[in-house]
């Protein structure tokens, strides 16, 4: 029998670092070695920690509640020592270790236990190969989640990542840019259980699982063990035997007070939470009687669902269903960016749709609108007075003067070759500058060549 259970760390999403007012930017391109830092993450003498950032508390609460996990109410902080070059104190300000009171503990989250969820600050980024160390990431908060070791197989486990993954998008708490990183425990049935860290992405970790058990089929491990998953050969490599609680010499963080949380701010917090993917699916299904393979398109993203619902205020749904899940996917995919990087002002979405929805502005010249609201948009009046839908005497004078010009497709479509006609269409929208309806452009086409 398998048994695998996971220890998920994201970074979450504040300006600030934990102890520190220095800014968050991991993840980001822009952001130059060491340039976000202070004595106190970079672990100079005589520096004392800042009491923690409330937002990244408030946001670890969350992600509790959204696990279903039970509250703590008092939760102090403990030093996790180890000698590492990334981490310059020394020891690791977090509420794991053996004598913890996490944030959240016992949930249960798609069927799956939580055993707890903790807040702790991320080390730095060490580069073994060179030895340079960047402190910017040095005091981010970050959040962990272990899971009980209910997983039977990488399917279950993938399924799972990515159902945490989207609800997690919906609280808006952990940074996107950023990912989340998973170490996974594998053990089978007489074994030991080995620990595989630090895998970040979801592809990875379910190779990395397959690959394990079937190492251990072959060899059943004695003794706990850690070690890592090497891509490249397809194959996970020794890197020490299992490190005990007693190795990190656990004690109470002195320069901290005991972090003390309000009832009724819990009760607050679980409130404000948004519906999830799950409960959003349903409600999408249910009021705007969305076929589920659309439904499940927007659920995937909350930008997407929360464009579509305001949209719909005031336009049909037929018509924004596939401008929100193909046209605005096709424009973030031709720009090869997020779909929630796409900066979209639902009043001026809703203003361009509704000059198609009234006959103002045929689709074709609304969409060339659309991929120039990159990376902002902004009011579509103008181009829609500029641009408005011509009538049937212009689309007509226009249809006789390609069939002039286009002798050729004219022959080929008297001559039986009805697809001809499309060529003339797109000579009519051409000359009309996408400003003719399409439909009337191929009737009135056939009018006048038949």
């Amino acid at each position: 029998m398998v048994k695998i259970g996971l220890e998920i760390h994201g970074y979450i999403d504040t300006n600030e670092k934990l102890f520190c007012r220095c800014k968050v930017e991991h993840g980001r391109k822009h952001a130059s070695p060491n340039v976000n830092i202070c004595p106190v993450c970079t672990g100079q003498p005589g520096s004392k920690p800042l009491l923690p950032n409330k937002e990244a508390i408030k946001k670890a609460i969350q992600i509790a509640l959204i696990l279903g996990c039970k509250i703590s109410l008092k939760m102090p902080w403990q030093r996790k020592h180890y000698s590492w070059p990334d981490l310059p104190k020394g020891f690791q300000s977090t509420m794991s270790g053996p004598h913890s009171i996490p944030n959240g503990v016992k949930g249960k989250f798609f069927g799956i236990g939580i055993t707890e969820c903790h807040l702790e600050e991320d080390p730095a980024a060490w580069n073994p190969l060179t030895g340079e160390i960047d402190y910017n990431r040095s005091g981010s908060p970050l959040i962990e989640i272990v899971t009980d070791p209910d997983f039977k197989s990488k399917e279950e486990v993938v399924d799972w990542l990515r159902n945490l993954v989207a609800v997690l998008s919906y609280i808006r708490v952990i940074d996107r840019n950023s990912g989340i990183k998973a170490d996974v425990n594998v053990s089978i049935s007489g074994g030991e259980r080995v620990e595989i860290k630090n895998i970040n992405s979801l592809r990875k970790i379910g190779e990395a699982i397959e690959i394990e058990i079937k190492r251990q089929e072959k060899n059943l491990p004695k003794i706990q063990e850690t070690r890592s998953y090497d891509e490249e050969s397809k194959s996970t490599k020794l890197m020490r035997t299992k490190d005990n609680a007693q190795d990190y010499r656990f004690i109470k963080e002195p320069d901290l007070p005991i972090l003390k949380i309000d009832q009724k701010w819990i009760l607050d917090l679980k409130k404000s939470l948004p519906e999830t993917p799950q409960e959003k699916l349903k409600k999408l299904i249910k009021k705007y009687k969305i076929d589920k393979k659309n439904a499940e398109v927007l659920v995937k993203k909350l930008s997407l669902v929360d464009l579509f619902e305001k949209s719909v205020e005031e336009i049909n749904s037929s018509l924004v269903i596939p401008w929100v899940t193909v046209e605005l996917l096709s424009v973030a995919n031709y720009n090869k960016i997020d779909v929630d990087d796409l900066d979209i002002a639902p009043e001026h979405f809703i203003e361009l749709l509704k000059a198609v929805q009234d006959g103002k502005m045929i689709e074709l010249k609304a969409k060339d609108i659309l991929r120039k609201w990159v990376p902002s948009s902004k009011s579509p009046t103008k181009e829609i007075q500029s641009n408005s839908m011509i009538g049937k005497g212009d689309i007509e004078k226009i249809a006789k003067e390609v069939i002039i010009e286009n002798n050729k497709a004219v022959l080929d479509y008297r001559s039986g070759q009805k697809g001809a006609i499309n060529f003339l269409i797109g000579k009519v929208m051409q000359k009309s500058d996408k400003r003719a309806d399409f439909k009337f452009a191929k009737t009135i086409l056939e009018e006048l060549l038949n």
